[in-house]
């Protein structure tokens, strides 16, 4: 699985510590994390608003399978994300919520609070949410006894959002304010993940067109 960590401004002094607890949780699975966000404070400006924008882009290209998001209390990001089409982001403050998730909503995003509630042992929580988010089975329900109505449910929430979102995906992205998306796609690290690991030739000729 390729998975992208993004992180925004006010929170990207914590970079470091929740990449490394993504790491050591993601490479015994032979996961590859890319961390395509804002590595500290002075890196490439970003908010929550331009997560959104970056993960439906590597998620809709293919470039990543999973994308690990936050901002101070999680809920802009989440939100942020959820706005786009081919993203299924859910809210997750503690591992049970990385469980749960992926079990009953089986989605590609998660969006993390880095500021609320960050205290003592708060690496020790991020790790654990990384264990409940990457290992084991998926869509398995929760209670066992609730899978059948739970992936019928997510399935029709699934369908819901795209019948919602009728527009060319491109075209989504031509609707917005064209100096965001391109502050969004802007990023080194970014750029490199999108192009060695896309899989949709559209999408990364629209991006390339707004680095020229």
């Amino acid at each position: 699985m390729k998975i992208a960590l993004m992180m925004e401004n006010s929170q990207a002094g914590k970079n470091a510590v929740i990449f490394q607890q993504l790491n050591e949780v993601a490479e015994p699975l032979n996961h590859h994390v890319h961390n395509v966000g804002m590595s500290d404070e002075n890196d490439h400006h970003l908010t929550y608003i331009h997560l959104g924008i970056m993960a439906s882009i590597l998620l809709n290209a293919n470039a990543v399978d999973f994308v690990v998001s936050g901002c101070g209390t999680g809920q802009g990001a989440m939100m942020s994300l959820n706005a786009h089409p081919g993203v299924i982001c859910g809210y997750c403050l503690e591992p049970s919520d990385a469980f749960l998730f992926n079990q009953i909503n089986n989605g590609n995003a998660i969006a993390m609070a880095f500021a609320k509630g960050f205290g003592w042992a708060a690496e020790l929580n991020a790790r654990y949410i990384f264990e409940k988010a990457f290992t084991g089975p998926r869509g398995e329900g929760y209670p066992v006894e609730r899978k059948e109505p739970q992936v019928r449910n997510a399935g029709i929430l699934n369908q819901v959002k795209a019948a919602t979102m009728k527009e060319n995906y491109i075209d989504t992205l031509k609707a917005m304010d064209q100096d965001l998306v391109k502050t969004a796609v802007t990023g080194e690290r970014f750029q490199k993940c999108l192009f060695e690991n896309g899989q949709n030739p559209e999408i990364e000729a629209y991006v390339r067109s707004l680095l020229v």
